[in-house]
């Protein structure tokens, strides 16, 4: 990637960085995913969410690579299927952690072997939301360059750094939240009704946003 990357200037990939950051800094449904899941079963959990919404961005910048984003994004109706999903899946979990019994079952998710399925769902939720197709198709283009290598390289080399920068801030908040929700009371069945609320919040917010 950084030989790909030889096609930005200095000042233009201190922009895109600076640029990525902010963005990424900006509570959206990733980093809300992240949050749910840090208040929900700790700081362990809370970054593995965030680790799995990289991983689904990756998905996303795979299908703008290949130019099939762009097609998704010209039929309304095909977004509104993936939307509508996702929003379905929010609001199961928002039930599941709402409903959820205080116990071992949400200290001891920070096993490695209990990890998995907290990244999966991360990956899941963020693949499920429309909007990323929409983002990457409107803020990586800015940064290509005529001169540089083929379109598809050019998308694939900002995305994975975007998806860099993008995957170590969510975790960041997801571990934030867990120490929080640590503070206050890892046993607290509050907690697991607030992250419940949170992700009704975010389906709502998904289901919302056509």
């Amino acid at each position: 990637m950084p030989e790909i990357l030889t096609f930005l200037s200095l000042p233009q990939l201190m922009t895109f960085l600076s640029a990525g950051i902010v963005l990424n800094l900006i509570p959206g449904s990733d980093v809300l995913t992240a949050t749910a899941f840090g208040i929900k079963a700790g700081p362990r959990a809370g970054a593995a969410s965030g680790f799995g919404t990289g991983l689904g961005s990756l998905f996303h910048i795979a299908l703008a690579a290949l130019g099939v984003a762009a097609l998704i994004a010209a039929h309304p109706l095909a977004l509104d299927v993936i939307r509508w999903a996702g929003a379905g899946y929010l609001v199961w979990l928002g039930w599941k952690s709402f409903t959820a019994t205080p116990g071992p079952d949400a200290t001891e998710v920070g096993r490695s072997d209990r990890l998995l399925p907290v990244i999966a769902k991360g990956a899941l939720t963020n693949i499920l939301n429309p909007k990323p197709i929409l983002f990457i198709l409107a803020f990586l283009p800015q940064f290509i360059t005529p001169e540089g290598p083929p379109a598809a390289l050019q998308i694939l080399a900002l995305g994975l750094l975007f998806c860099t920068t993008g995957t170590l801030v969510t975790m960041a908040y997801g571990l934030l939240a867990g120490l929080a929700g640590r503070s206050i009371g890892r046993r607290m069945g509050l907690l697991n009704r607030i992250a419940g609320l949170m992700f009704g919040a975010l389906a709502l917010r998904l289901a919302t946003s056509g």
